[in-house]
């Protein structure tokens, strides 16, 4: 791999971004672009205005009736709304890979899985909700919950942990994750941080979501979706998802904190290389500059 440019201060992003004519790219170009300089966690979508989100404006663990209320209606709607997508022919998910994996873990636990799509989330809502009572969380961006570009209930109320700018909003979340997972329920969290657009190749990993797993000795469940090019009852596009749930990964009891979050992303990360190379049949090679 080429050596990653080092974007430090918003200043020198800005600059950076000035220099290839970001903003005149469509987002495949600046994924392509990305791709060739190793920025595998920059945003390629342009990201909604947002403000910064108070302590006082997120009840991450549903403590409120309110809140409660809110979420079962969100997650009853969206399941409705994601079989209309599939019976529009949106979408439609051809398979289940490894339910088996997910089914034996008892314990709470953060899910991983690639993000290419504004739908993914709800189809690993949908695969879940399946084979498992457990409640499924979704770690956001700021933005998607402050100004959300669509669907403003469901990127609320969708049973949502909003990351924040404000460093006592964190706290908050960071506590909520611990409660979360404490009592037995799940977060999905996107280690690759953005998302690209219908992007197939697995990307690498950022240490968050393995962290939150280390710290909380809960293991991770990566998810894998890949794609195949279809066409619906209209002739037209339409891609046939499959979902691989491979198997937990747990954290060792004799490593350290920081020793176990590299080697649980490690591993996630050539789990899901092997599952790229395997299932498309190509090895996983990024764009050279």
């Amino acid at each position: 791999m080429s050596k990653k440019i080092v974007v430090e201060t918003s200043d020198e992003y800005a600059e950076w971004k000035n220099q290839v004519g970001w903003d005149k790219l469509n987002p495949f170009e600046r994924m392509e672009l990305a791709e060739k300089e190793q920025l595998f966690d920059i945003h390629v979508m342009d990201d909604p205005v947002t403000y910064q989100l108070q302590p006082n404006q997120i009840d991450y663990t549903q403590k409120k009736l309110m809140t409660k209320i809110k979420s079962k209606i969100a997650n009853w709607a969206s399941i409705i709304g994601i079989n209309h997508f599939i019976k529009k022919g949106m979408f439609a998910l051809k398979e289940i890979k490894g339910l088996e994996n997910w089914q034996k873990v008892t314990t709470g636990s953060i899910v991983t899985c690639n993000h290419f799509s504004p739908n993914d989330s709800f189809v690993t809502q949908k695969v879940l909700k399946a084979s498992k009572k457990k409640k499924l969380y979704r770690v956001i961006l700021e933005g998607n919950y402050t100004n959300p570009p669509m669907l403003k209930f469901f990127m609320r109320n969708c049973d949502v942990l909003p990351l924040s700018s404000n460093g006592q909003t964190m706290k908050k979340f960071l506590r909520a994750v611990d409660e979360i997972l404490g009592r037995g329920d799940n977060i999905l969290v996107y280690p690759e941080q953005a998302m690209w657009i219908n992007y197939r190749k697995p990307r690498p990993l950022k240490e968050g979501a393995f962290r939150f797993a280390a710290k909380n000795n809960v293991p991770v469940v990566p998810m894998f979706i890949t794609t195949e090019d279809s066409t619906n009852k209209k002739g037209e596009p339409m891609p046939l998802y499959t979902m691989h749930i491979l198997e937990p990964i747990y954290p060792k009891q004799d490593l350290s904190l920081r020793e176990n979050t590299e080697y649980m992303k490690n591993l996630n990360y050539e789990m899901w290389v092997e599952l790229y190379e395997d299932v498309y049949g190509q090895k996983l090679e990024y764009l050279a500059k």
